[in-house]
């Protein structure tokens, strides 16, 4: 397979989680059974579940000058993230609240600090001095100016563009355009197409000409290409300990797949079972497989 360089421009955050059998109801106050502080931020995710299948990653992003950005720097160069593109900020380091229940369940509030100063000059100027660059990916955690001027400069290359549309914001119909790859899971596909992916007809109205994956949770992932023909992956069954990060363990492994040369729905198969295995540990980033164990997935 042939070198897999990819880039992401996206947010980087610290995850404050806090795991409960049962979350509280409004002013209800409930004992929890465990708090952890881990990296995540969808981009970072990404970037990290990327760099640990194999891939050549370079982060494009912004992170407080505090004990938080410091500890996410560090992280991507125990990783082995390209971190050129990375710029610091006096605004405080991106955090996220999240409350995860006996189920797996998640429910995440996001203060995004930093990731909203990263300048869209300097994404373009990174897009565009990366050698032999084949995906770039984004999310909407970061400003969608930058995700915009950072596809167009990646579209003018001949690069390959992927937005994870999460947390689901309205999008532009510039930035639809130029993304090639759309993956939404089945909230953020209901919040863009106006219903729930609940049929082959739905599915198939959407994107016409474009590939979309739609990603289903325990249920797998469905490939929309752009003849409307669909393409299902399921998911082997595994016992959900804690679902956050997983959207992005599957974003990062697809987008290394698909980078290094392999047929969509291939990639889209590697995705499924790095984000299946994923969702069987705690936390977001601590969850993703490192390269010896992908190896025994591939």
């Amino acid at each position: 397979m042939r070198p897999a360089v990819i880039a992401i421009v996206g947010s980087a955050m610290m995850d404050l989680t806090a795991y409960a059998d049962v979350l509280p109801e409004p002013g209800q106050t409930l004992a929890g059974q465990l708090f952890t502080t881990g990296f995540g931020g969808k981009g970072a995710n990404q970037a990290v579940m990327a760099a640990h299948c194999g891939a050549q990653v370079h982060f494009i992003g912004k992170l407080g000058d505090d004990v938080f950005g410091k500890a996410i720097a560090d992280n991507f160069v125990k990783v082995g993230i390209n971190s050129q593109f990375v710029e610091t900020s006096s605004t405080p380091n991106g955090v996220a609240h999240i409350w995860v229940d006996g189920a797996g369940e998640n429910r995440i509030i996001i203060i995004p600090g930093a990731n909203h100063e990263i300048e869209v000059n300097k994404a373009i100027e990174a897009i565009n001095s990366i050698q032999d660059l084949a995906i770039v990916v984004a999310q909407c955690e970061i400003k969608q100016e930058v995700t915009l001027a950072a596809f167009k400069a990646a579209k003018a290359r001949g690069c390959t563009t992927i937005l994870n549309p999460a947390p689901y914001q309205a999008l532009s119909v510039e930035l639809l355009e130029l993304t090639d790859w759309l993956i939404p899971n089945e909230t953020e596909f209901r919040e863009l197409h106006g219903t729930l992916p609940s049929s082959d007809e739905i599915l198939r109205s959407f994107r016409p000409g474009k590939s979309t994956i739609v990603t289903l949770g325990s249920e797998g992932a469905v490939y929309v290409s752009p003849t409307a023909e669909l393409h299902r992956v399921s998911a082997p069954k595994v016992t959900a300990v804690d679902t956050t990060g997983a959207g992005d363990a599957f974003v990062g492994s697809f987008a290394y797949a698909l980078a290094s040369g392999k047929a969509p729905i291939d990639a889209m198969k590697f995705g499924v079972s790095i984000a299946s295995l994923s969702v069987t540990r705690k936390g977001a980033q601590s969850s993703y497989p490192d390269q010896t164990e992908i190896a025994t997935l591939s």
